[in-house]
């Protein structure tokens, strides 16, 4: 079984409406194709997620809100924790980024693709930003994104 993880943070609504937006995409698209059985979605929040999930992982989506112009301390804290246990072992697996920001989210994109370039992961399409607030169309995006990370693993195409 292949599996499809979502790791993100927030002490408020708008980056967790976000992450379950994306979870509500794969899982809806994976209904549809009748795929359920074959990729397992996770949504978890960085404080409960390990090396040992981002190695099993086939996927992955990151979520953070913008804080003080960069990413969450609690998405760096988890990036910290992951990346030497990572490092050379899941190069190549696709990867997307969401971001609640409510300057202009540049500093969060930015500290956490130079992590994640690190990693050598394969960034699957430009990261989403919701600017101050989390309007429908981001959340079309954000449910997008996880049909597209979800189908992807499961058809082998990602």
């Amino acid at each position: 079984m292949k599996t499809l993880l979502i790791v993100y943070h927030t002490r408020g609504v708008k980056t967790a409406q976000m992450a379950e937006a994306v979870e509500r995409g794969a899982r809806a698209a994976l209904k549809e194709a009748e795929a359920e059985c074959d990729v397992r979605v996770l949504l978890k929040r960085c404080a409960e997620t390990g090396p040992e999930d981002v190695l099993a992982a086939d996927a992955i989506a990151l979520g953070t809100p913008e804080n003080f112009g960069y990413m969450s301390g609690m998405m760096k804290d988890f990036l910290e924790r992951v990346f030497y246990a990572c490092e050379g072992k899941i190069e190549g697996r696709p990867w997307a980024l969401f971001v609640s920001a409510g300057q202009d989210g540049t500093g969060a994109i930015t500290s956490v693709e130079r992590i994640v370039t690190g990693l050598r992961l394969k960034k699957v399409r430009e990261p989403i930003l919701a600017l101050r607030e989390v309007t429908p169309e981001i959340l079309a995006q954000c449910e997008e994104l996880g049909a597209t990370l979800a189908i992807g693993i499961a058809a082998g195409v990602l």
